[in-house]
């Protein structure tokens, strides 16, 4: 007999089990530039809504003016502020002729040459930071990243927010992927200027998104010191605290009216000096604010805002519903910003202090047509213009992106 010939059976080999690895987060460059506060602010709100509502998202912002020797961010931000604030109709001038210049003229050759020399740390810095897709808010960074995708330096896709109401034509530039509006009439303007029409978004301009909520006004005006019971003008001069506040807030004082004023300095400590001196001969009626975070909160409890026509302020108002009374626009974007609510009845417009007094009390003695306004502002209103843009930016991101040929 044979023996059957015995078997074992086959061992059991435990492979290792890896877990599926977490994808990479996506990173997004955000930058801008603290010439005022607007294209901060707008950065600001992107990232903001990067972490709220896109995990996986990782939002970076930079101010180019963090990058750049002292000299040029003098020229480029504090001469700018000089500018508007104390020689108004020059700054337009600057204005409208930068929007007119041919880009092959030598005088935008040397600014380009001056803004390439001065911003090599900034570009370091992009290279540094890897990014999957980059988001302007403001033209300068754009310009020189046209540049260095056109040389192959920069291979990830650059967006641009342009933030007013308005179009420079500096915020154009080549080999973008795609553009953001404020509204389909800037829209309009960027494809008969020669964009694409599928890379024209018209999402509004980026707000925290603390604007898209419904804070109760009862609870923000006691929160702040204020009678929800009587009105509540809301004052604002923009993040820089650009203008005569203290002498408008001294005209409005003087009117017979019973309302609450309350005046945002921003970061002009001088101002807000004087402010607070005018709120102890006037209590219970005049409240100073510096620079704050939470203006949605007090413009949640605001019957009214007077308000330069910055592109951010004018599109919070419009957000939480604020009817406004613009007052000294800026020549130029905010001429144009100003010139948008007029027309879509968002607002009134006062040419000087007696136009405003009149202004103020025309809408207090009439509920009906505030409250028009405020119907107007609400219609307007893109509070969540942040995730829009957001949203069309990460759904690009698997496409590829085309290198120039050049």
């Amino acid at each position: 007999m044979h023996r059957r010939r015995q078997t074992w059976p086959e061992p059991i080999i435990h492979k290792p089990v890896h877990a599926p690895s977490a994808p990479r987060p996506r990173k997004l460059l955000l930058l801008s530039v603290s010439a005022g506060a607007g294209h901060m602010r707008a950065a600001e709100a992107l990232k903001a809504y990067a972490a709220a509502e896109f995990p996986g998202t990782e939002a970076i912002h930079l101010d180019a003016m963090d990058f750049v020797p002292a000299g040029f961010r003098a020229v480029y931000t504090d001469f700018y502020l000089h500018l508007v604030n104390r020689h108004p109709a020059l700054w337009g001038y600057v204005y409208q002729k930068s929007d007119k210049a041919l880009s092959s003229s030598p005088t935008q050759k040397l600014r380009r040459a001056i803004e390439r020399i001065s911003t090599r740390p900034l570009r370091t810095a992009i290279r540094a930071a890897a990014p999957d897709a980059i988001i302007c808010t403001h033209f300068l960074p754009a310009e020189l990243l046209a540049r260095e995708i056109g040389k192959q330096r920069v291979v990830c896709p650059v967006w641009v927010q342009v933030t007013d109401f308005d179009l420079h034509s500096m915020w154009l530039q080549p080999l973008m992927q795609g553009y953001f509006a404020a509204t389909e009439e800037i829209a309009y303007r960027m494809r008969t200027r020669g964009l694409a029409a599928d890379a024209v978004h018209v999402t509004g301009i980026p707000i925290m998104p603390g604007f898209g909520q419904a804070p109760e006004r009862r609870r923000c005006a006691q929160q702040f010191g204020l009678d929800p019971e009587r009105k509540i003008i809301l004052m604002m001069s923009g993040g820089a605290g650009i203008g005569e506040l203290d002498k408008t807030v001294q005209r409005l004082l003087a009117l017979p009216d019973d309302f609450q004023l309350v005046a945002l300095a921003g970061k002009n400590a001088a101002l807000l000096g004087n402010l607070q001196q005018l709120a102890a001969a006037h209590p219970g009626r005049l409240f100073p604010f510096g620079f704050t975070n939470h203006v949605e909160q007090l413009m949640a409890c605001a019957d009214l805002a007077i308000t330069k026509p910055g592109g951010l302020t004018t599109s919070e108002c419009l957000a939480m519903g604020v009817p406004m009374i613009i007052h000294s626009p800026i020549p130029g974007q905010e001429e144009r910003n100003a010139d948008y609510l007029l027309e879509q009845g968002a607002a009134l417009k006062a040419i000087d202090l007696t136009a405003l007094a009149f202004r103020v009390q025309q809408l207090l003695q009439q509920p009906e047509q505030l409250l028009r306004l405020r119907q107007r502002s609400l219609a307007l209103g893109r509070p969540h213009a942040g995730r829009a843009v957001l949203q069309t930016v990460l759904s690009k991101l698997d496409s590829p992106f085309p290198l120039p040929t050049t």
